[in-house]
């Protein structure tokens, strides 16, 4: 692995873990109590962004992967399917968790994320922009590029992904992160452009954001809706 790759994990890692320190700092400061786990956020992952991407600045224009990357046309085209891939990726993973693993419809991770945007809109930045392209560099360009290198497509593509999904601290819902990031993975081989993931990632998380921004309400009433006729369809004996 390259040298500046463990900086860029080692920043990661910082941002991820640096509410602890900084949360207290804002709080001395007085912000209201209401936003300032959002505000952080936006604080550390705005710094992480930037950092990384100075670090990257000695990749530009070199391929990590084996052969040559996708023309602009093709990426373009690979961004925009990759959207719906990604989402169908979510659709299958989510049938297997509620039909065959019995897991609940509905994403912990997801609704503690949207809470916080309600709060501090500004968060939508580390949503939508920040969060997919600081995940997209770690865990397919540096994780799933550097195993990927030394073994193959199934084996990086898995290790890369369950790690991905480990670290949105959902457990419940491992499969349907896993399923994501397994997508994304096939989008970078396929393209051989970072670039490509990161636009079908924050495209996907952006598109969410504003179906549950936007009709919040509707989706729970949607998923209370489809609980109960679940109950009374388990109910019936036939």
């Amino acid at each position: 692995m390259k040298k500046h790759y463990w900086f860029i994990l080692l920043t990661y890692v910082l941002v991820l873990f640096s509410a602890p320190a900084g949360i207290p700092l804002l709080k001395w400061l007085g912000v209201d109590p209401g936003q300032i786990f959002g505000i952080w956020n936006i604080i550390a992952f705005s710094i992480g962004l930037i950092i990384i991407l100075f670090l990257l600045r000695k990749d530009r224009g070199e391929n990590d992967l084996r052969g040559e990357p996708a023309s602009p046309a093709s990426s373009a085209g690979w961004a925009f399917g990759g959207i719906f891939l990604a989402f169908f990726a979510q659709i299958i993973a989510a049938n297997i968790e509620t039909q065959l693993l019995g897991i609940p419809a509905g994403s912990e991770n997801t609704q503690q994320i949207m809470e916080i945007v309600k709060s501090t809109p500004l968060m939508i930045f580390v949503v939508s922009i920040a969060g997919p392209i600081l995940e997209e560099i770690v865990f397919r360009k540096i994780l799933f590029g550097t195993i990927y290198k030394k073994t193959n497509f199934i084996l990086a593509a898995v290790i890369s992904s369950v790690i991905f999904a480990v670290v949105h601290g959902d457990p419940a819902h491992i499969l349907l992160y896993s399923a994501m990031g397994f997508t994304f993975a096939f989008l970078y081989v396929k393209t051989k452009r970072i670039i490509v993931t990161i636009i079908a990632h924050l495209s996907m998380n952006t598109f969410v954001v504003i179906i549950q921004y936007v009709f919040a309400d509707d989706i729970q009433k949607m998923l209370e809706e489809a609980e109960k006729l679940q109950s009374i369809i388990g109910g019936i004996s036939l």
